[in-house]
């Protein structure tokens, strides 16, 4: 018996990791996929990984019996994998989401006019972020010509387009 669960134990460990190393390449295939974070395919195959290879160094370098080995493997894997989860798994995921400005954000903060805005048609904003600089189409909110470089502020977003006020520093105080 404990020949066969060491050669089950040494399939498993190649296999799973095979395939977690094809997951991690093809990963944005399955971000489709609503799974729960606890059912993410790599953390799954991931904590298969090492249970296996755990269970298989346990069975082969120890004396302990099979059951013994597999529940400290899977003990020592259940640790590991919600390490990895918690530790890099989430921070990535989240700093990826971090560098990007939606279109709430935008609202309130200042920008620079690159092309005047005319008081019916379209000009553009540059707008500086800590990530760098981008420009988009804006709009005057109050229906009058805006010149270049002059600052504005952003009142609304919609699809993509800035509606922008003159932002005038006496305003503040």
């Amino acid at each position: 018996m404990e020949s066969t669960l060491q050669e089950f134990f040494l399939y498993g460990v190649i296999i799973s990791t095979i395939l977690t190393f094809i997951l991690v390449l093809f990963n944005d295939l399955f971000d489709g996929l609503l799974l729960p974070p606890f059912l993410n395919p790599v953390l799954v195959l991931s904590f298969f990984s090492i249970l296996c290879g755990i269970g298989y160094l346990f069975i082969t370098f120890t004396s302990l019996s099979p059951l013994l080995a597999t529940l400290f493997s899977a003990i020592i894997s259940f640790m590991i994998v919600a390490f990895i989860h918690v530790f890099i798994l989430v921070p990535v995921s989240t700093a990826q989401e971090s560098l990007t400005i939606t279109e709430e954000d935008l609202k309130g903060r200042l920008g620079k006019v690159i092309i005047t805005v005319p008081e019916d048609g379209f000009g553009e904003v540059l707008i500086t972020s800590n990530s760098g600089s981008f420009s988009k189409p804006a709009v005057s909110f109050d229906k009058e010509p805006i010149p270049a470089e002059a600052e504005v502020l952003i009142i609304d977003v919609e699809k993509g387009v800035l509606y922008v006020s003159p932002y005038e520093k006496s305003n503040l105080g």
